[in-house]
């Protein structure tokens, strides 16, 4: 194996080897200092027989002259096991749990391996999380791929842990269920609360941790959802589980790519980021899903912080076109108590249709979702039309949409960070709160599901 020594220009978290033949991109290399540490660096760039690498640890204390390099003739590849859950990892897949290495059953290359389109089933069973706005309203398909759009300072963290201690897929299944937890730039307290949460609720069994702290290397950052999605590959398509990865923040992972990006001197594109920040994200995002074949399936719940609560900024925007669907996080609902504070009418499931129904649910699903949708669309323009002329000048149905809305927001949507409600559960109270409308406003039910859930007894108790 051929080693180089020296290095002619170091640039920030990036080295340059001149005189360099047969590396390849993205390959690992291992540089050795003065003082015999090691550090590991990954090509990026090549311009003939010049190299760019990019140190995982950051370049502080590297020498021009004395450095030692050699290459892998490997991209990085981390080892794979079931046993990694239960474990935690920083972001580049080493264990920081002080329980030792990994024995692998096999080594992984984090940026996964390309599936053919036509492999690829199409999801179909949900997901359960208990939380009654997102089971009801924008159901979670196994195998989708569904962001969480939230803002500086709302609750996304608590929903995350709310997420990871309650899901759960149908009870036949349950035990081949495990999720993959990322979290990227998060500082010490939020890295501590998650721990802790998980440990607390009794799932950390099944919970494989990759923490990145805010105080971490950037390149790191970069590496830590692929390592995430590396692991749950490996558990799903060859151990046949189903995998839930929740990756959090993918503000932070963006923003580094951005800075390393500036780094190389390239050219920036909307907003300082790479022009290939889509294809980036894309990357990413299409390693969740169903193959035809496996049992084991991969879904995503990518949580981003939106800078100023901008929907249009490149990383939600991005986000929204390679995804399917949205959850969308309501500052003005999460400042009245409510959580989780979701709003309803910007959130989508695009595969909820089809997950969804008697074989899946309730036979009564898609309509009361439909219902529930409707009457939540009208409150708005209700509220819009009574800041302008008084809620006394309303009509008697605007009053009981206003009135509905109300309830709707106090006791569907909000609802306590223990509280793990039932799909039963979840459809009894919608009917109970549709039941506060008169009957000639539900036009999105048959007579016959009024018939056999339409209870104005039961909706007094919301009087």
């Amino acid at each position: 194996m051929i080693q180089y020594s020296g290095l002619s220009e170091i640039n920030g978290p990036l080295v340059c080897l001149q005189g360099v033949n047969n590396a390849s991109f993205d390959e690992i290399a291992e540089l050795t200092l003065d003082d015999g540490t090691k550090r590991l660096g990954r090509v990026v760039e090549m311009q003939g027989d010049k190299v760019v690498l990019q140190i995982f640890e950051g370049t502080n204390g590297i020498s021009l002259k004395n450095t030692r390099t050699k290459f892998s003739g490997k991209p990085l590849e981390i080892p794979l096991s079931v046993e990694m859950l239960g474990r935690t990892f920083n972001g580049a897949g080493r264990p920081i749990d002080g329980l030792g290495d990994v024995f692998p059953e096999k080594y992984g290359d984090i940026n996964g391996r390309s599936l053919n389109p036509v492999a690829r089933t199409y999801p179909r069973n949900y997901i359960h999380t208990g939380i009654s706005s997102i089971d009801a309203l924008m159901t979670l398909i196994r195998g989708q791929k569904l962001p969480i759009f939230s803002g500086s300072g709302l609750s996304h963290n608590k929903l995350a842990v709310q997420i990871v201690r309650q899901a759960k897929i149908a009870d036949s299944e349950g035990k081949d269920f495990a999720v993959v937890f990322a979290a990227m730039g998060v500082q010490n307290d939020v890295a501590n609360y998650f721990r802790r949460s998980f440990e607390e609720a009794g799932v950390i069994k099944n919970v494989s941790m990759f923490l990145n702290l805010s105080s971490d290397p950037i390149i790191e950052r970069i590496l830590t959802p692929r390592c995430a999605l590396t692991l749950a590959e490996y558990l799903a398509f060859e151990k046949g589980m189903h995998i839930l990865v929740i990756m959090t923040d993918l503000t932070s992972y963006c923003e580094a790519l951005r800075e390393f990006s500036s780094s190389k001197g390239e050219i920036p594109g909307r907003k300082g980021y790479p022009g290939y920040l889509y294809s980036d994200l894309a990357s990413m995002y299409e390693r969740a899903g169903v193959v035809e074949g496996s049992k084991g399936s991969v879904t995503q719940i990518p949580i981003l912080t939106m800078p100023n609560d901008d929907i249009t900024h490149p990383i939600p925007d991005l986000t929204a076109y390679i995804t399917e669907g949205q959850i969308v996080f309501d500052r003005n609902l999460d400042q009245t108590g409510i959580y989780p504070g979701l709003s309803v009418l910007l959130s989508l499931s695009r595969l909820m249709k089809d997950g969804i129904g008697a074989e899946y649910t309730r036979a009564d699903h898609s309509d009361v979702a439909n219902q529930l949708f409707s009457c939540y669309a009208r409150v708005q323009d209700a509220r819009a039309l009574a800041s302008v002329i008084g809620e006394d000048e309303l009509s008697a149905s605007d009053k009981a949409i206003m009135r509905f809305g109300d309830l709707f927001e106090k006791h569907f949507l909000n609802q306590g960070f223990e509280e793990n409600r039932s799909l039963d559960e979840t459809f009894e109270l919608a009917w109970q709160l549709l039941s506060t409308l008169p009957r000639s406003e539900l036009d999105r039910l048959s007579d016959d599901l009024i018939d056999e859930f339409y209870d104005s007894e039961k909706a007094k108790r919301f009087m």
